[in-house]
């Protein structure tokens, strides 16, 4: 068993692509082994990107491919000539290596055709040529002499297996033990041994190879920078993956802009630092933005990096006056002077324009606000200048701030807190991480945007197909749900959208709802048990039901509840199927003769009755509470009583009475669908 060594060496990779790639040379080296005979689920193989290089390192390696043996069936010895000669061809043998076999049928041709396996380094040449050429890489570039792509020029490749040479040659790229360090404080080759050599060394020469431990010195710099200014650094995980694949060696150094600056929103400043300077904001201690940045440099400079923070100082400062430009631009023009512009653009071909759809939204918030408790008027004015930024030279600059400089538009115009809130939330909540909206006018117009986008594309049956989703139906199913149950507002999709709701979009809520569920640890069973007997759009309620569900089958009483209505319902099922009928008539009293069988049907006169009342009540706790109280005389019953009595009528009297062990049941769920 040996160590294998890959760095694929080249000019910068974009970060983006970073941690896909590696990913990739992983899954690829593994295939391309296995379809060589290697056992791949055994490859123990770990991968490492850096701007400028792609590393595998897999242990365990066999120093020898193992040999195969296929037996191929050939055509039988009666066939014609032509048939066994192209029989041979295929299989690269001579008519006196065949076998004879007989399958007692008749007696066929068998080419067993053994091979010796390949030296392991010979066939690593192989596979590091294959991965090369075969990389899925988003975008790449071909350049001159050259016959394969990369995503920028190969400039070198480490293939070392047991600490010697893979000879591999790709284009004008040959393979050897040398690697290089930092592009400017360790420029020079490297030769390297193995694995451990090579990252030792690396690391001598300003290389972080592991991206986890760029990201650990870059949270530690960071943290120490924004303690040292007196000031808070918040994580930022998409931010920090995204500069650490930037860089190699990372230095923490922070920046700072003048305080006028600060009368722009805050969301824009941070996004300009962000999104195109790469840049971490600072907070002061009462968690507002501070005049201050961090950015991570890729080298420890000699003046202590001041040379590169005032560079960064005067590009920030250069986006910063942009972003108040366009803000103090903005704020010359109302929201409701914007409107008529967003009659002129498309939403959808088949949905119309902005300007039409805001209408919709408006109304539908209206009427959303009336049955939560909202203020209408409030609702209406926030929906109708809801989406009027998006014509705004701010979110023309900067469009993942929409939304919020709506917001922030509306309070500089004193339009009133509800209305600034419910302009400025009326997107979320955008992702899993993200909250929902808080007050009851931001939830009409959150509700009424994501509900208009939803019925509008189902309507014109645009629906998401599997990993298909262009329009986001899903997040804003999501999104929806997560309101709904987050501020317990228990309506039906009905009456919050004053109309029929599509079949289809109800499944497809429902369908949502059980992502939600399963995610935070619920059996998506008893969401499919209950729904069945609520038959409802109301996801409050349902959530209520499936808790109290989940609850009494956590007790023995609910366990042995549900074993007995499996019983009760295979029994029916087998008995309804041979006399081809349907149990469900009413119980006859005189014929009860067990005292078992009288207390079950006094316990489900009982157990229905207080079970409905609870249901009505939406006192779904009560409800299973009463089913629980079944499970000593469903027991009882199975015990001591004969179902398939001789007498006709006591038997049709007991499937009955197990008939009524199910609508019992289905008072609050259909038991039938729970598993277990």
């Amino acid at each position: 068993m040996a160590e294998f060594l890959l760095e694929l060496f080249s000019e910068e990779i974009p970060a983006r692509m970073q941690a896909e790639a590696a990913s990739h040379l992983a899954r690829l080296f593994r295939k391309a082994m296995g379809e060589r005979g290697f056992d791949e689920a055994a490859l123990a193989c770990t991968t490492y990107v850096t701007p400028r290089r792609l590393t595998l390192v897999a242990t365990s390696l066999p120093l020898q491919q193992p040999d195969t043996r296929e037996e191929r069936k050939g055509p039988r010895t009666n066939a014609p000539a032509a048939a066994l000669e192209g029989f041979l061809r295929s299989t690269g043998m001579t008519r006196e290596q065949l076998k004879v076999e007989n399958d007692g049928k008749s007696e066929f041709f068998l080419a067993v055709i053994e091979k010796k396996g390949s030296a392991t380094a010979s066939v690593l040449a192989d596979v590091i040529t294959e991965i090369v050429k075969s990389f899925p890489w988003p975008k790449s570039m071909r350049w001159a002499g050259r016959d394969y792509v990369w995503v920028r020029p190969l400039r070198g490749i480490v293939a070392l297996l047991d600490g010697k040479l893979v000879n591999v040659t790709i284009g004008d790229v040959v393979s050897g033990n040398v690697t290089w360090g930092h592009r400017l404080m360790a420029p020079g080759a490297i030769s390297v041994t193995g694995f451990a050599d090579y990252r030792e060394k690396l690391l001598a020469a300003k290389v972080m190879l592991d991206v986890e431990d760029r990201k650990r010195e870059i949270i530690k710099g960071a943290k120490a920078e924004a303690a040292r200014a007196g000031l808070i650094f918040r994580d930022d995980p998409e931010l920090l993956d995204e500069v650490a694949g930037l860089v190699e060696w990372p230095v923490v150094l922070t920046g700072g802009f003048e305080k006028e600056f600060l009368d722009v929103p805050a969301e824009v400043l941070v996004s300009t630092m962000r999104k195109n300077q790469k840049y971490f904001a600072l907070y002061d201690l009462d968690g507002k933005l501070a005049n201050a940045f961090l950015v991570v440099a890729n080298l420890v400079a000699d003046d202590g990096g001041k040379a590169i923070i005032a560079g960064n100082e005067r590009v920030v400062r250069a986006r910063l006056s942009d972003a108040r430009f366009f803000w103090e631009q903005d704020k010359k023009i109302t929201l409701a002077e914007r409107l008529p512009q967003l009659d002129g653009i498309v939403f959808h071909a088949k949905l119309g324009t902005q300007g039409e759809r805001v209408q919709r939204i408006e109304a539908l918030a209206g009427h959303i606000a009336e049955k939560i408790g909202a203020d209408p008027a409030s609702a209406r004015l926030a929906a109708r200048l809801c989406k009027a930024d998006l014509v705004s030279g701010t979110v023309g600059e900067f469009p993942e701030v929409q939304g919020t400089i709506g917001g922030y538009l509306a309070a500089h115009e004193k339009l009133g807190r509800n209305v600034a809130d419910a302009i400025s939330d009326h997107y979320r909540p955008v992702g899993q991480n993200d909250a929902p909206p808080e007050s009851r006018v931001a939830i009409a117009v959150a509700l009424a945007d994501k509900l208009d986008t939803l019925t509008g594309f189902f309507a014109i049956d645009e629906k998401p197909t599997g990993s298909k989703d262009p329009y986001a139906l899903r997040r804003a199913a999501l999104g929806v749900i997560r309101i709904l149950l987050t501020a317990k507002i228990n309506l039906r999709l009905a009456e919050l959208l004053g109309k029929s709701v599509a079949p289809d979009l109800v499944t497809f809520f429902v369908d949502r709802l059980k992502v939600v569920l399963r995610e935070s640890g619920l059996r998506h069973d008893l969401l499919d048990a209950a729904f069945a007997a609520a038959g409802s759009d109301n996801f409050v309620q349902l959530g209520a039901r499936i808790d109290a569900l989940r609850d009494l089958l956590a007790t023995d009483d609910g366990k042995n509840l549900l074993a007995g209505y499996k019983r009760a319902a295979n029994i029916l099922r087998i008995e309804e199927k041979k006399d081809k009928r349907t149990y469900n008539g009413a119980v006859n009293p005189a014929l009860l003769n067990l005292p078992q069988e009288q207390a079950l049907a006094a316990a489900l006169d009982h157990a229905v009755k207080h079970a409905a009342d609870a249901v009505k009540r939406e006192d779904f706790a009560a409800a299973m509470s009463a089913l629980a109280a079944l499970r000593a005389p469903v027991d009882a019953f199975f015990d001591k009583v004969i179902v398939n009595d001789p007498d006709p009528a006591l038997r049709e009297n007991r499937l009955n009475l197990l008939a009524r062990i199910k609508l019992a049941a289905h008072e609050v769920a259909d038991f039938s669908k729970i598993e277990g």
